[in-house]
């Protein structure tokens, strides 16, 4: 049974302060222990990319290499959120504006549940596209209609590049909508490309360069960019990327990567992911009332972790009873066993990159035992 509703964290102020410091020493040592063991269980994946950050506590933990960019998959989505958060503010459009008002018609034939309505989006607005409620299909990970899935070809066709278009395209021709408007949550790769397009429509500026002069440049962050598209980052091939698999494919070459965009595409470093969140939480990218949109959880994504608007939270009680009075994280996952999470009661930042599909318990493991390490040496 879902949990009671917290209160939404506040972008620079914890819900509760800890009674005693955090011995950085100690975190450190019983850390540095767990990531070893775990680094001989994963063999030749060898060890995870990990960054625990807070200024408050004097914390800042690294294992692995800090300074290869990995991608971070669907962490990704919390950095386009953020810019619809940012053209909101500055009125370019409200998160109510129909899609159809921002797009062209033809750009969204297809893709929406239709029937009934005189809207070529079927009604959806910004937010059922952030909300993953716009009832648009997932071309990632979703169901086809005829063809191979997303997934198949990338591994089968390493050499493919697509473009955005290919990608709406892929939703249109292979997929059917999964539902009206409103009507329910259904995780949407398909909607973050909508949301991609649409900030270029509204800007007049290619999705990259908003990544790069809204958040990439004002907060340091030079080790990050759009994997195809960034002028550092044209392909995966010219590209120090830290290995990773797709089931048992190591993929990091493919060019077929570029399936990703709006909903993930970025490379970063620990470093670069740990920044931003800090920055997003503590009211440097969008205000008070942003990031409280953002973050307000709205529907059950998978046991144990929730969606907002771009925004995950992790309820630990959720995975076992066991863990009921850990904090609730915010951020983001990506599947690749990525992690972007903000610590609202230790004002702590929490990146990992466990680099497979196959990482996923594991890498939840270790969110865990950092969470539970916070606890004891912070009380």
């Amino acid at each position: 049974m879902p949990a009671a509703r917290p209160s939404t964290p506040r972008p620079s102020t914890p819900r509760s302060q800890p009674r005693h410091a955090l011995d950085p020493e100690a975190f450190t040592a019983t850390l540095d222990a767990h990531l070893a063991r775990v680094t001989r269980r994963r063999r030749e994946l060898g060890a995870p990319q990990v960054a625990v950050r807070s200024e408050r506590l004097g914390l800042d933990y690294r294992f692995g290499d800090q300074q290869r960019r990995f991608h971070v998959a669907s962490i990704g989505k919390a950095f386009t959120a953020t810019l619809v958060m940012q053209l909101v503010e500055a009125g370019a459009f409200t998160v109510d504006t129909p899609v159809s008002a921002l797009l062209p018609r033809d750009e969204l034939a297809g893709l929406f549940e239709i029937e009934g309505t005189t809207d070529a989006a079927g009604g959806a607005t910004v937010h059922h596209l952030l909300t993953h409620t716009a009832g648009v299909a997932d071309y990632f990970e979703g169901a086809v209609s005829t063809g191979p899935r997303m997934l198949d070809l990338v591994a089968a066709e390493p050499d493919r590049r697509w473009s955005p278009a290919d990608l709406l395209d892929f939703s249109r021709e292979r997929q059917r909508p999964l539902g009206r408007p409103g009507e329910r949550f259904a995780y949407s790769d398909t909607g973050y490309v909508l949301l991609g397009r649409v900030l270029e429509q509204a800007t007049g500026r290619a999705f990259h360069e908003l990544l790069h002069e809204r958040i990439f440049t004002p907060l340091g962050l030079q080790r990050s960019a759009l994997l195809f598209h960034s002028v550092d980052a044209l392909d995966a091939a010219s590209v120090d990327l830290a290995p990773f698999r797709l089931g048992r494919v190591e993929a990091s070459r493919f060019t077929s990567l570029s399936c990703d965009w709006a909903g993930g595409g970025i490379v970063s470093t620990p470093g670069d992911l740990a920044t931003f969140s800090r920055a997003l939480h503590h009211g440097e990218l969008v205000s008070e009332a942003s990031l409280e949109y953002l973050s307000e959880i709205r529907n059950r994504f998978r046991p144990g972790i929730r969606y907002g608007a771009g925004l995950m939270q992790v309820r630990f009680e959720g995975f076992s009873p066991l863990l009921r009075g850990l904090p609730r994280p915010v951020g983001h996952i990506g599947v690749l066993a990525t992690h972007l999470f903000h610590d609202p009661v230790h004002d702590v930042d929490i990146v990992l990159n466990f680099a497979s599909t196959r990482e996923m318990v594991r890498s939840f493991r270790t969110l865990i035992a950092i969470e539970q390490l916070l606890q004891r040496r912070t009380r």
